[in-house]
């Protein structure tokens, strides 16, 4: 059974950073596709960025120059590096994982990723 651990968020003014991390365990495929979400006032998971074992990787277009992806595969790590917060990026930040899935193929459905962390509270001040 997989499990997520996700780290790093915390509470910061805008213009600052943050990184997160996830790492997963349980299963034994250092491939699949990993993958950050943000939930939105409606309850919805928004994807911001992924990456599988065969170095696809994808940043969402709305935090593109801001936020950077980086994938440990033989550690089943993701990276989320945040710079320049703004206070609209607070909120829930989730990790997940479809580990025999490639990117391409899962795209930013969180329904699609069949492991799903409970997440890390981001908060932006102004």
């Amino acid at each position: 059974q997989g499990r997520i651990a996700e780290s790093g968020g915390g509470s910061v003014e805008a213009g600052g950073s943050l990184t997160l991390s996830c790492s997963v365990s349980g299963y034994s495929s250092s491939g699949g596709c990993m993958a950050w979400f943000r939930r939105n006032p409606a309850n919805r998971y928004d994807g911001l960025a992924s990456a599988d074992g065969e170095d696809d990787s994808n940043v969402a277009e709305f935090v593109k120059g801001r936020f950077t992806i980086s994938r440990d595969s033989a550690k089943n790590s993701l990276n989320l590096q945040m710079i320049n917060l703004k206070p609209e990026d607070s909120g829930l930040y989730a990790c997940a994982a479809a580990p025999w899935a490639r990117c391409r193929d899962v795209g930013f459905n969180w329904f699609s990723f069949p492991y799903r962390g409970l997440g890390t509270q981001v908060s932006v001040s102004s």
